[in-house]
This record gives structure tokens, sequence and C-alpha cells, in this order.
């Protein structure tokens, strides 16, 4: 059972005055079970309700008011009635719409009780089939591991204390090298993260990759909202993993002849159940950061190390020394991304790459997030400062004069100019770093000499 970083935002939950219920969110198979049973342990009692089962989902199919719903469950489950210090997490909610009404209830009449929910296919049932009580209920989003939960599991206690110094020390670059790589190999999914810790070999991994894939596909007719949009879902999935890292068009995705509106729907399905992420671009050099929907967005996929073993990645990533090398580059974009997203639970925490399309040519940054008053460039590249032609685009547009180069060296700052000739300071920021990007953010600030705090 794997300590995840999410524990700490339920810890925050749990201290709330005006606690709601929470709605734990995210894919099949990423943790959220094995979280809130790591979490209970803080709780006098815990009390776990599955509704996949008959007689946990009669509870709530029985029309009890709310106090005695509440007896009901203790009775059931052999737990004191009174205690306040209880936590019931309810598995699977999305089995009982009943249930779901319910946290109304919860909210209204009991909050000295702690109140969990969470459902494999969750996603793709909210505001279809089912309906959260508006304002009743808070929510939080749980991903893949984080490349800093799997030097956790892993053990690697040396790693793991050098990634939160800053500044990082320098002479744990090549063996953090290393781990981040064999992150990217294998990814962040708990079941395959476990294996490899327990067993040490890629061979092992094989079942439980084609498990998960199998576990995807048989979902889809939950996903869809009608049989006739069955097999597309069931296309998207499997032309996903081929397409992660690149801008898609909907029309005819994955060498199809579906129509636009056709992929458009199944895709869109595929990100409600938090399989894949729809990045739309941006043209902005300054807040807000407004996606512009009429652009064609970038495919990523929920985890790495699923894209590696489906398309065939593995043996070209193990052993390597240029992640920049593998498959034109998106690999290592793609899990700059992953990194990025993970760390986003707030909605001004948001991810987006940089468009400048014109008919003479086009820039692309691969990147941009808020951080102060910026919006601040990043790029995943390999090559020296001068060669980073579409972030001197958008520095050169930017009211302010800081970005940032990801990549496998080491932890630094420049101070160049661009192309045109704009004086400004680039912060080259290693792999393994990418999880405390917004703390490296304020070091870098406070490191250069045209941020305020140094005038």
């Amino acid at each position: 059972m794997f300590n995840r970083a999410i524990i700490k935002e339920l810890e925050s939950w749990a201290k709330k005055v005006s606690r709601k219920p929470l709605i734990l969110r995210g894919a099949r198979q990423v943790g959220k079970t094995t979280a809130v049973e790591i979490f209970a342990k803080q709780f006098k009692q815990y009390i776990y309700l599955n509704l996949d089962l008959a007689a946990d989902r009669d509870l709530f199919e029985k029309g009890y008011p709310i106090e005695e719903l509440i007896q009901a469950i203790f009775f059931q489950k052999d737990k004191k009635y009174g205690i306040k210090n209880t936590l019931i997490f309810i598995d699977e909610i999305q089995n009982s719409p009943q249930a779901v009404s319910s946290l109304r209830y919860f909210y209204e009449h009991t909050n000295d009780l702690f109140i969990i929910a969470a459902g494999s296919l969750l996603e793709s049932l909210i505001d279809t089939h089912i309906s959260f009580p508006v304002g009743r209920v808070e929510y939080l989003y749980m991903k893949p591991l984080t490349f800093y939960e799997y030097l956790e599991a892993i053990e690697d206690n040396a790693c793991l204390k050098a990634v939160k110094e800053i500044p990082c020390p320098r002479i744990a670059q090549e063996k953090l090298i290393k781990k981040f790589y064999q992150y990217t190999l294998i990814g962040g999914m708990p079941e395959v993260v476990r294996t490899y810790v327990e067993t040490g070999g890629l061979q092992e991994l094989k079942s439980i990759y084609e498990s998960l894939l199998r576990s995807y596909l048989d979902d889809v007719e939950k996903y869809a909202r009608s049989k006739s949009i069955a097999p597309l879902i069931r296309h998207a999935i499997e032309s996903s993993f081929y397409e992660a890292g690149s801008r898609i068009r909907f029309e005819g995705f994955g060498k199809s002849s579906y129509k636009s509106r056709e992929m458009s729907e199944a895709l869109k399905t595929l990100e409600k159940a938090m399989l894949i992420h729809l990045m739309y671009p941006s043209t902005a050099v300054k807040l807000p950061i407004i996606a512009d929907h009429k652009k064609s967005p970038r495919l990523h996929i929920l985890d790495t190390g699923l894209v590696n073993y489906f398309v065939g990645l593995q043996k070209e990533i193990f052993g390597t020394q240029d992640l920049h090398s593998i498959y034109a580059g998106k690999i290592a974009e793609h899990i700059v991304g992953q990194e990025l997203l993970a760390h986003c639970q707030n909605l001004n925490e948001k991810v987006q790459f940089w468009v400048r399309e014109k008919k003479q040519s086009n820039a692309q940054v691969d990147y941009i997030i808020s951080f102060e008053k910026y919006v601040i460039p990043i790029e995943v590249k390999l090559g020296s400062s001068g060669r980073l032609r579409s972030l001197h685009e958008f520095i050169d547009r930017a009211p302010h004069n800081y970005a940032v180069r990801v990549y496998a060296g080491e932890l630094k700052i420049d101070a160049v100019k661009t192309l045109k000739g704009k004086p400004f300071f680039l912060l080259n920021l290693p792999f393994y770093l990418v999880g405390s990007i917004r703390q490296y953010l304020a070091w870098f600030l406070e490191n250069t000499p045209a941020h305020p705090s140094k005038n």
C-alpha cells in the first residue's frame, strides 16, 4: 500500500469546519480505494460500503430517512453508533442513484461524520445517468503515481530527500535521471509499480498492462450513451495510444472513416472517464490563459507507461541515454505533461500549450502555466538555448523575460537573448524536478535580477 500525496489533501478536507461529503474522482485502477484505506487509519472507526454488493446497495434503496439510514449502516457493519470520529467510504456509488442523492442529507444533517464516495465509471455517468447535489459535495482528483510517489514506492529515500531540497544537490543528478527514465518506462499505475517493486522485471508487467486495457475496453458499453457509439469508443481507446502527444483531428481519427462529430463525442467520453486529456492551445502571453477550442487539441493518455507498452517502445526506452530521441521526442513531452497535470487540483492551475499559427510560419511551445502574474512558457528540449525558436517567439511577445527548458541536464539559470535580441532568463530544469516546478519558479525569480523582489 503506497503512501500517496493525495492523503495530505484528504487530511486538509477532514479539518474543514464546513466540510462536505467528498467525491474522489479518477480513472479505474489509479488507487482510489487504497488511498482511502490508508487515510482511514487516522479514524477510530472505518466503514466500507461497496455498492457492487446488493446488501450494501439495498441500504440506500429502502427509502430510510437519513437518521435511520445511518443507524442501518452502523448496524449492518457491526460498528458502534454515535462515535463521531468515523469515516464512511461509499465505493462504486454510481450503482445507486439513491446513494448519490443521500449525500445531500449527509451534508445537511450529519456533518459530524466523514463521508467519501468514489466509483470506477463515475466520470462518464456524471450529468447523464446520475447527478450529484450541487453545492452539497466537493471533489478531489486522483491520478497515477507521480515521480515523487514512485520514489517513495520503491523506497529510494536518498533520491526522495534530494528532490525535496531546493536547489537539488548536483551529486544526485546521475542517479535521479536514471530513476526518472525508469519511471517513464513503466509509468505510474499502482499495480504496475507494485509488481515492478516486487519482481524488478518488465516481463511480469505484460499481463498487468493487458489486464488494464481489457478492463477499459470492457467498460465501453457502460461509457457509451447508446450501443451505436460503443464501437467508436473502442476504436478511440485503441487508437489513442498511437496518437499520444500529438495534435489530433476528430475527422478520421485513428485512420478511420468516422466523422468529426462522432469521434469528438467518443473522445470526450474517454476524457470524462479520465483515460485521456484533450489539451487545447492558447495564444495568450499574459493572463488569463484562455484555451482556443476552435484549434486542434493535443491528446494526452492517462499514463505514459501504458503508451510505451501498447506502442511497443519499452525496449527503446530501456537503458536509453536520451529520452528526447524516443518517438520523435513525444515520450519526453508526454511524461512532462503527465507530471504537470498530476499536480493540478485547483481550477486556476491550468496547463495548456502555446501556438502562433500563420500562413508563413508556425510556432508552438510545449506547455504554458500561470505563476504569480506571469504566463510561463515551458519547452521540453535537448538542444542549446539558441535553438529554442518557438520559445523565443513567445518571449518576444510576452511582457516578461522568464522561460523554462526541461531536459536531462543539470539545474541552472542562463541569461540569454532571443533571435531578435530580447534578453531573458532561462531556467534549465531536469526532468526529475518537474513535480516541484512551482517551487523552482519561485526560486528562479528570486535568483534573477529582473524580479521585483530584487529591486
